[in-house]
């Protein structure tokens, strides 16, 4: 079972997820998707939130908004952390999750430590949980599948991607070559106008209208 929460409208269309218990975070764990952020109550208890953010986006893009909606959530379903004020909450990027076989059902560890950040929980705030807990969903989605999906859709779309780069570099091949021809028809057009009779003067008739030097010196007298 899963719990599906949509974020607050203003800060765009996301949708918020945890595991209904520590078996069904073990499939979360195992198949997440890269635009996955997960959250955890530090040093305490607590279900596992993630957020999914948009294809592209990052962790740097999760506005305050969002980022309070995922903090609260992962609080208020926080048996011990639920009771007490300031409380820290750790958020790492899905696939910066370690799962090695000594870890107990649930556990999770970090490849990156230095990927995890914290923040300041002070106290819940019972308007933003209501909200999200109205918006709440019960499903029983097949993750593997999901992700298996998720994983093929995403082949398609990097071929498509391919294709498209190639196409788009031959475009630009293409334009290249016929603006190189067309600088060479017009240098061309250019050349032969100057070699146009009319318009050339030979040594002969250059030399007729040279003065000699006696006239020069008669001119100069």
């Amino acid at each position: 079972m899963v719990f599906y929460f949509k974020a607050r409208p203003d800060a765009g269309d996301y949708t918020i997820f945890m595991g209904l218990d520590k078996h069904e975070n073990e499939e979360l764990i195992k198949y997440g998707f890269p635009e996955d952020i997960w959250f955890h109550v530090d040093k305490m208890s607590s279900a596992h939130v993630y957020v999914r953010l948009h294809k592209g986006q990052t962790i740097d893009d999760i506005s305050e908004g969002l980022l309070e909606d995922c903090v609260q959530l992962v609080k208020a379903n926080s048996i011990q952390g639920n009771k007490v004020t300031n409380i820290d909450v750790v958020y790492t990027p899905w696939y910066n999750l370690k799962k090695t076989p000594s870890m107990d059902v649930g556990q999770v560890g970090f490849h990156n430590p230095k990927m995890v950040r914290t923040v300041r929980v002070e106290k819940r705030i019972n308007e933003i949980v209501n909200r999200l807990n109205k918006t709440k969903v019960e499903r029983k989605p097949d993750l593997k599948v999901i992700c298996e999906c998720a994983a093929e859709r995403e082949a398609v779309n990097a071929a498509e991607r391919a294709e498209r780069k190639l196409q788009l570099r031959d475009k630009k091949r293409r334009e290249e070559m016929e603006r190189i021809e067309k600088e060479k028809q017009a240098e061309l057009r250019s050349y032969k106008g100057l070699m146009v009779s009319e318009k050339m003067t030979s040594n002969k008739q250059i030399a007729s209208t040279q003065k000699t030097l006696q006239e020069l010196e008669e001119d100069f007298m």
